[in-house]
């Protein structure tokens, strides 16, 4: 895990460049403390400069970047891991290698398929490759959008980077608010899409990539992969699964697979784990593989939150796996919340969920003891865990019910007839709905503005086909857009603000086309009322996690915020500054009397970790985005 950055102008002369790659590698240094370089080479009439800071996972000896091919010239940087670039290099064995790590491989596959190398990597990764030969550069990022990467454009020239700040630090602009982003931020919590909360800032769109023409300074993206479960467009890794029977052997195979390539490294991994079964059977293959694994989770006062005891019930139920593994806690409670603007700072993005805190925990408590550890991260958006899912297969099966079907059904699923009210026919529709923070009416107030409905960003849209199934519908949405946006994105911002590195199992693009081809029965178990239904019956049959991890419920792993919020003799004086204080930032921005009427009528009655949206999420929304303006915009 490392931070790249870049320059192209027509104007900056080297030193100058190598100036603002060396500001633009301080800003991000967290992402790389260990080593730094920066490069100027020159093509088409073009400096352009690449910047790197590492942080040393493989290839400790040789595997400094950038990385220059002695053949043509053709230069790579790039930040993440490529965890096929054993069986890479092995296809490679023509080629010159001056290292023994990963991203060379990487380096000399473009060299020789071209812009075709991305579909043949397995892994987390964003970065550049410079091509004298084809006077370009070409930037890309992985399928999923695991890792990073920004972009802008002064009369100075081009820039990127793998963080906002590194962008501003090179590019000398000056932090504007994208106001446009504002309905959608508090909508949906976050801001999908290439656009950014700061104007004139985009994100590359993950499995994509940019060609920047050198001769005339021109740019192009296009995307090398789109996930669209049940299309049809996205062929199985094997042939067609037919049986449960088949498709348990088929995941198992490449679970397995996922998690020992992702413990290739040189140093120490570790895995984080919470009482759910994506971390829990992560950190299960993990330690039957390295005897003595150091797991880490976080822990609440608040029983319902707090899942240590299943954890330490998990460890228990499996003695021969986790026998000589170690188990780590760092406690979260109230005080917690004075970390917000330091959390605000380095995520960047305005993200506004309170997993951004005890994710934060338990990366700095990871990073106290390794470098690299596993997570359990991309599950619930591949295999459909969340409870949305559940509810939209269960809609699906009503509308074809008799009506004493659809009341037994509405048994097990008390929404369900409120849902199928308001159920649009358009399926995304029906995704942004289960998202909305304040509804048109509240927004408009708000914001003050006319009342309408808030548009999802069309560039973080996937290619919907007919046919679908909804299910898969949905989870092309959630993949397209949430995973790389928030779910990701906060992993990669907050375990980077500790200088750790964090890897996804579940995100194996293997993993996912496995998923991508199963019918929606084998993902959403209706009679058993549980998403991942193949993963679940998989785990347990192949005994990775015991029976009661298999079955247990999905818990959101989030913080108790209206409890929180409502101790308010404990609060940190930002809170009551921002809310209350003369001269607050959201004053102008924001309808400051709607706010306190929220914050007056706060409870904790009826809320858990299940509640999807609460008066409690606004006023974090509004704190959140007031931090964020006092750090960005003052």
């Amino acid at each position: 895990m490392c931070g790249v950055s870049g320059i192209v102008s027509r104007d900056l002369e080297g030193p100058e460049m190598t100036c603002r790659l060396r500001a633009m590698g301080c800003r991000q240094r967290h992402r790389g403390p260990d080593d730094s370089a920066e490069m100027v080479l020159s093509s088409g009439g073009h400096s352009v400069g690449l910047g790197f800071v590492r942080l040393s996972i493989l290839d400790l000896e040789t595997g400094m970047q950038p990385i220059v091919s002695r053949r043509d010239g053709c230069a790579i940087i790039c930040n993440g891991q490529i965890y096929n670039y054993v069986e890479l290099r092995q296809r490679l064995a023509s080629e010159e290698f001056d290292t023994r790590g990963d991203v060379e491989a990487a380096l000399h596959l473009y060299r020789t398929v071209g812009l075709d190398f991305l579909e043949l990597l397995n892994g987390m990764y964003a970065g550049a490759v410079f091509d004298p030969v084809r006077n370009r550069l070409v930037l890309f990022r992985d399928r999923f959008g695991i890792k990073p990467l920004y972009y802008t454009s002064t009369e100075e020239g081009f820039f990127f980077s793998s963080e906002i700040g590194a962008l501003l630090a090179g590019s000398g602009i000056r932090p504007e608010l994208n106001t446009e982003a504002l309905p959608v931020y508090f909508s949906y919590r976050y801001v999908p899409g290439e656009k950014t909360m700061f104007r004139n800032i985009r994100r590359l769109p993950p499995g994509s990539f940019m060609v920047l023409d050198l001769t005339d300074g021109s740019g192009s993206i296009h995307r090398y992969w789109e996930y669209l479960p049940g299309s049809g467009h996205i062929p199985g890794p094997g042939p067609p699964v037919t049986s449960p029977e088949d498709a348990e052997e088929c995941f198992l195979e490449l679970f397995r697979d996922a998690v020992r390539i992702r413990m290739r490294s040189d140093v120490e991994v570790g895995s984080l784990v919470s009482g759910g079964i994506d971390s829990s059977s992560v950190a299960s293959l993990a330690a039957s593989r390295q005897p003595g694994l150091k797991l880490f989770t976080v822990s609440f006062d608040e029983p319902e939150y707090d899942e240590l005891g299943q954890v330490r019930s998990l460890m228990s139920s499996l003695p021969g796996v986790f026998g000589g593994a170690r188990l780590l806690s760092r406690r979260c409670g109230p005080g917690s919340m004075d970390l917000l603007p330091a959390l605000v700072r380095s995520v960047e993005d305005c993200i506004s969920l309170g997993t951004v805190i005890p994710t934060d925990q338990v990366c700095e408590l990871a990073s106290e003891h390794v470098k690299v550890v596993l997570t359990g991260e991309g599950a619930d958006e591949v295999f459909a865990g969340y409870r949305k899912f559940l509810l939209e297969m269960a809609a699906e099966e009503a509308v074809h019910l008799p009506s004493e079907g659809r009341r037994l059904l509405e048994r097990d699923f008390p929404e369900l007839r409120a849902y199928l009210d308001r159920r649009d026919p358009d399926p995304s529709r029906r995704f942004i709905r289960s998202e909305l923070l304040f509804e048109p009416g509240e927004l408009a107030r708000l914001l003050g503005t006319a009342e309408r409905e808030v548009p999802f960003p069309e560039d973080a849209m996937p290619a919907l086909t007919e046919g679908m199934h909804p299910l898969d519908q949905l989870l092309a949405m959630e993949c397209r857009s949430r995973l790389p946006d928030y779910v990701v994105l906060r992993l990669d911002k907050l375990s980077m603000r500790h200088s750790l590195e964090t890897r996804t199992p579940y995100l194996d693009y293997r993993l996912a086309l496995f998923a991508a081809g199963l019918p929606a029965e084998m993902k959403v178990d209706l009679a058993g009322r549980t998403g991942k239904y193949i993963c679940r019956r998989s785990l347990e049959r192949g005994g990775i996690v015991d029976g009661t991890t298999a079955r247990r419920g999905k818990k959101p792993f989030t913080i108790p915020t209206a409890a929180w919020l409502l101790r308010r003799g404990e609060l940190p004086v930002f809170v009551e500054d921002l809310l209350f204080g003369p001269g607050s930032p959201l004053e102008g921005y924001l309808d400051m009397d709607m706010v306190r009427g929220i914050w007056e009528r706060l409870t904790a009655e009826g809320i858990g970790p299940d509640t999807l949206v609460s008066d409690a999420d606004r006023i974090f929304a509004v704190v959140t985005f007031g931090l964020w303006l006092e750090e960005f915009m003052s």
